[in-house]
């Protein structure tokens, strides 16, 4: 856990934005290490093992060592343990100026920092409303940002939760327009959408798919998608856009 939380609720401490990215980089190695290494001992500031090996082991394929370390963060801090230590950054839906920003960032803090590993690799978490067709897609968006509206999500307005970087920075493009790019859709962070689902791309499965492949030629190489209710629309996420992601350009 990096990010603020009400840490003494489960027996932990506390501490500023460096100490707690400063964690958060040792818990990350130990994890690599534990992952391609036996009898690992391992001395630092917030955790120590003696002689620990996880078993069973993880499976090998390839030159893929382990799992894929996936990690999130916006801040100073957390982009410096992504360039160093994680193996797929994960952005929520910024629009594409802002995705390539951080991009550019990233790449230079793994040059300027070092890396030992392979290069840091580029993901998109975010919510993809997909319908038959555009105009009916826009609908039921409008709709359900309508009943979000309704019924406000009191967790949308916990200072801890809104006072992440990377979930301001979601929240701050409402200020720039209700649909930015060509669909992404960021009025549901007015009325309690969070995290991925602060901002959506909404359309038909050619609009969002056309979307999700402008961010790929940015770099962007894993993409994590859903929308709410979850089983009716990973079905149609499946059936409707998958095959157009599946196929070459």
């Amino acid at each position: 856990m990096s990010g603020k939380d009400n840490l003494a609720a489960y027996g932990d401490s506390d501490g500023d934005q460096a100490q707690r990215y400063d964690r958060t980089r040792e818990f990350l190695r130990i994890v690599r290490r534990l992952w391609t290494e036996e009898n690992v001992t391992y001395r630092g500031e917030h955790f120590s093992v003696t002689d620990a090996t996880v078993v069973p082991r993880t499976v090998v394929r390839g030159d893929r060592r382990h799992p894929r370390l996936y990690f999130g963060g916006a801040s100073e801090a957390a982009e410096q343990v992504a360039a160093t230590d994680a193996d797929v950054q994960l952005f929520w839906g910024e629009p594409l100026d802002g995705v390539r920003e951080r991009i550019e960032r990233l790449r230079a803090l793994e040059r300027k920092l070092g890396r030992e590993h392979a290069p840091l690799e580029f993901g998109l978490r975010i919510t993809t409303l997909v319908r038959d067709t555009t105009e009916q897609a826009w609908a039921d968006a409008e709709a359900k940002v309508a009943k979000m509206a309704d019924g406000q999500d009191p967790v949308a307005l916990d200072p801890l939760w809104r006072a992440a970087v990377g979930q301001r920075r979601l929240l701050d493009l409402a200020a720039r327009g209700d649909v930015l790019d060509d669909n992404l859709y960021t009025a549901p962070g007015r009325f309690g959408g969070g995290g991925a689902g602060t901002t959506w791309l909404v359309g038909s499965a050619a609009d969002v798919a056309a979307s999700l492949r402008r961010y790929q030629q940015l770099g962007v190489t894993h993409f994590v998608l859903s929308d709410t209710p979850y089983l009716a629309e990973i079905t149609r996420q499946g059936d409707q856009l998958l095959p157009l992601l599946r196929d070459p350009y």
